[in-house]
């Protein structure tokens, strides 16, 4: 019985030690963890606080709002664009009602001067209908000079309506379109009224006087001629506007003007024949080359709106000079006529001394 008792195992839990297997000298024992309860740990911490809001730029939230606008919203606020340029125009219209007989001294003086030149005896425009005289001189006249005087305010307007599809760095190139388009605008209008529309003027009134035909010029006749020359001027100086809007919105490239300036400079010669109210060279010419000139601006002010687009800087050392040897040209053949009393004229070789 004590041999039977000694073979059977005590059972587990039983007074018997619980008998580990060896352990080896590489072996690594893993315990496990014990989670440890304090007190403090039983207290429950408050959450964390939320972030603060972010603050929205007025400018960032009005942009969002204008890129979400429906078609219909669109031609709302071109609407109301509109009718703020309209409400400039009138209040233009009416401060030039006030200057209504100044403005028409000035509007007339190159017909005078030229039928002066011309020999004509009364240098007078003519009055051939009853209502014609009140007709221009004080409802298109006053018209005519508030698309000058209220072209910045429109000009805005239409910056104002295109700016929410800009860019917000682009958005800050506002006040230079605004003023250098007006600029042209009215550059382009006193081009017209002192260089090119005088030449071309009494070019028209002389060709048939030769022929014994005595110029009677009525003041509608006139007028129709001053407004399409004058305008139409004004519109072609606002070139280089144009072109930097289309590269502004990605619809051309500097690089596509270049390569295309043939065809460009065909067109310009074109539109300039068009405008030219003479068939001459020399008036054609006098229109041509600031037209050349002033597609040329664009294509430059297109390049450097792409330069600092990339990151890149022009060369704007190199500019400076050529532009300082053009002007010091210039000059130079304007000293050179006014110290050898050269002037143009209207035939071959279109200078006399």
């Amino acid at each position: 019985m004590e041999d039977d008792k000694r073979g059977v195992p005590p059972p587990e839990g039983e007074g018997s030690p619980e008998v580990h297997p060896p352990i080896s000298e590489g072996e690594v024992v893993h315990t496990p963890s014990v989670e440890v309860v304090t007190e403090t740990s039983l207290i429950r911490q408050p959450p964390p606080p939320p972030p603060p809001p972010a603050v929205v730029d007025p400018q960032d939230e009005e942009e969002d709002r204008m890129l979400r606008m429906s078609f219909m919203e669109h031609l709302e606020e071109l609407r109301s664009r509109i009718i703020r340029a309209l409400w400039g125009l009138g209040i233009a219209f009416v401060l030039s009602l006030g200057f209504a007989n100044k403005l028409w001294d000035v509007v007339s003086d190159p017909a005078v001067e030229a039928l002066k030149h011309l020999h004509v005896n009364p240098p007078r425009l003519a009055q051939l209908t009853p209502m014609e005289g009140f007709s221009i001189i004080w409802v298109e006249l006053p018209l005519l000079a508030s698309v000058f005087l209220a072209s910045p305010w429109i000009v805005y307007q239409l910056w104002a309506f295109i700016s929410p599809g800009l860019y917000k760095k682009e958005r800050r190139l506002a006040l230079p379109f605004v003023l250098l388009t007006a600029g042209l605008f009215i550059g382009g209008g006193c081009f017209a009224y002192f260089l090119a529309f005088r030449y071309g003027l009494e070019f028209l009134l002389g060709i048939g006087m030769s022929n014994n035909v005595q110029p009677v010029v009525s003041i509608t006749e006139y007028f129709d001629l001053f407004v399409n020359v004058t305008l139409g001027v004004a519109l072609v100086f606002e070139l280089p506007v144009v072109i930097f809007l289309l590269t502004l919105l990605h619809l051309l490239s500097p690089r596509f003007l270049l390569r295309h300036s043939r065809y460009a400079i065909l067109a310009i010669v074109i539109a300039a024949a068009i405008i030219t109210p003479t068939p001459d060279v020399f008036n054609l010419m006098l229109f041509a080359v600031p037209m050349c000139l002033l597609y040329f601006v664009g294509v430059f002010a297109g390049l450097a709106l792409v330069m600092r687009r990339e990151g890149r800087t022009l060369p704007w050392r190199r500019v400076i000079w050529i532009t300082v040897i053009v002007v010091l040209i210039v000059a130079a053949i304007a000293t050179a006529m006014l110290q050898f009393h050269i002037h143009f004229i209207h035939q071959w070789p279109y200078l006399r001394k």
